[in-house]
């Protein structure tokens, strides 16, 4: 999607249409009022629509599309994110190729540029299908090719063409993200993954890729890793992304990203059902990934890791069995009590490798553990860490993002559910606390340096569609830590 920015008001720009945000029970948001006759039933109500096809000659415009924000004391980010994508869904039904983002009004609380980039985000990322493998394109309309915003005070031009190619960069991002994951598994194995990290690199400034292969994962001593991998044909990679953009003495955060292409369960094999989903494993992976090219791409004066053990998690002769006893890379024993407890093996290793870097932070995301779900749903991350500073300045990055994290305890009574009889730890506490415990698993794997654990389970595939993710890879995460990663360069 192309996007522009005029010096202009925005009745001066021809267009297919403009979108204009309505206040519910108020005479819109905007100085539009000759339109207001043509609308004296619309309410308002969040992301409800309405089109209006003006008197030719009476605007530059074929069609004006009024799109609800609720209430204006309850105007927040989400609406307007959320108003701008069912808005720009609604543009590419009617056939609109060009619209005009009107941004022209202001709330107490955001200017007209932070609402620009908020509309935009809404625009790009609700306007998101993923459909490579549909041969009949038949009643599928074409996007919106161009989005326009008018910005009448010189003064401020460039500041808001500066936070729209930031924003516009950050949702690629996340469309990059969703289209790894969207993407079958059978056309995204491990050495896909691994392949796609290192064309991205090639093509990003001050980004080396290295993918290593299965010989080069046992000489490392990456055996929690390698016992996921032993039942699947396809070999497993370690994908290690780095970007410096700061000085060569800067300690880098690292991202882990849980890299499971396919998860079956192994010999604890999952139910049948949905089954299809577990292409999503991966979504961890896909959002470090990611986030290493929206950093590069923005040349941010920051050093990043992003590191992925990726694997395909299958029964089969040499698969994976219940009671095996793993070495791992710390040298710490791991007894497996279900292999479908597999994430936090592969994560374990991919850690205390990032240990390695003497980071200055180190954050995992993952779709880890189904317990999260049970707790917190669909929407909310589980968050889990080791340093409040960190775990701080991630909350501060979920509230502008509305990546939404919700804090759960690493309550180290809990630990008794994952101490093993015949090893140093066993990887799965029960049902009880599964999230925590998890968390707590995980721990044992990042030495002394600052953590912070995300668990995506529940918001990583969306089963239905939401304001501004449609139903599918949500790409969660990838604004979540680009905006981290900004905070924290500025700290």
């Amino acid at each position: 999607m192309k996007v522009s920015v005029k010096n202009k008001e925005p009745f001066q720009i021809k267009a297919d249409a403009i979108v204009i945000p309505w206040a519910e029970g108020k005479k819109g948001l905007t100085a539009y009022r000759e339109f207001i006759s043509d609308i004296d039933d619309f309410e308002g109500k969040a992301y409800d629509t309405r089109v209006i096809y003006p008197p030719e000659g009476k605007t530059p415009y074929k069609k004006i599309i009024f799109v609800g924000v609720g209430k204006e004391e309850k105007i927040d980010r989400e609406k307007i994110r959320g108003a701008f994508s069912r808005a720009l869904q609604v543009a590419r039904n009617h056939h609109v190729k060009t619209a005009v983002l009107d941004n022209s009004y202001n709330y107490e609380h955001m200017d007209r540029i932070k609402i620009a980039a908020l509309a935009l985000e809404g625009a790009i990322l609700g306007h998101y299908r993923f459909l490579p493998y549909k041969t009949e394109r038949e009643g599928f309309l074409p996007d919106v090719e161009e989005v326009i915003f008018v910005e009448p005070r010189r003064s401020q031009l460039n500041q808001l063409k500066e936070h729209l190619r930031e924003t516009q960069v950050i949702c690629e991002a996340v469309l990059f993200a969703r289209d790894l994951i969207s993407a079958p598994a059978n056309d995204m194995t491990p050495t896909i993954l691994g392949n796609k990290a290192k064309e991205l690199a090639k093509k990003l400034e001050r980004v080396k890729c290295r993918v290593l292969g299965r010989e080069e994962i046992e000489r490392l001593g990456m055996n929690a890793f390698l016992g996921v991998a032993k039942g699947s044909h396809e070999p497993p990679r370690f994908i290690i992304m780095e970007y410096k953009g700061g000085k060569s003495s800067e300690s880098p955060v690292v991202l882990v990203g849980k890299g499971l292409t396919f998860d079956s369960g192994g010999i604890s094999l999952k139910p049948a059902e949905k089954m299809e989903e577990m292409k999503s494993d991966m979504s961890g992976a896909a959002a470090v990934i990611a986030t290493i090219k929206a950093i590069a791409e923005l040349g941010w004066p920051i050093n990043v890791v992003a590191l992925v053990a990726a694997t395909e998690n299958l029964p089969g002769g040499s698969a994976l069995k219940p009671g095996d006893v793993l070495k791992s890379y710390a040298g710490k024993t791991i007894e497996v009590i279900n292999t479908d407890a597999e994430g936090r093996l592969t994560l374990a290793d991919a850690l205390s490798y990032a240990a390695e870097y003497k980071p200055s932070a180190i954050i995992d995301i993952a779709t880890l553990t189904g317990a999260c779900i049970v707790a917190l749903g669909e929407q909310l991350i589980g968050l889990m860490g080791t340093d409040e500073n960190l775990k701080s300045k991630i909350k501060e990055a979920a509230d502008e993002t509305g990546e939404f994290v919700w804090e759960l305890p690493l309550w180290e009574p809990y630990e008794e559910q994952i101490k093993s009889d015949v090893a140093d730890v066993k990887n799965t506490g029960g049902r009880p606390a599964g999230t925590i415990t998890a968390g707590l698993f995980l721990r044992k794997f990042v030495g002394d340096f600052p953590w912070v654990h995300l668990d995506i389970a529940g918001c990583a595939w969306q089963n239905k569609d939401r304001p501004y993710i449609p139903k599918g890879a949500a790409g969660i995460g990838v604004r979540l830590l680009t905006h981290f990663l900004r905070i924290w360069r500025s700290s």
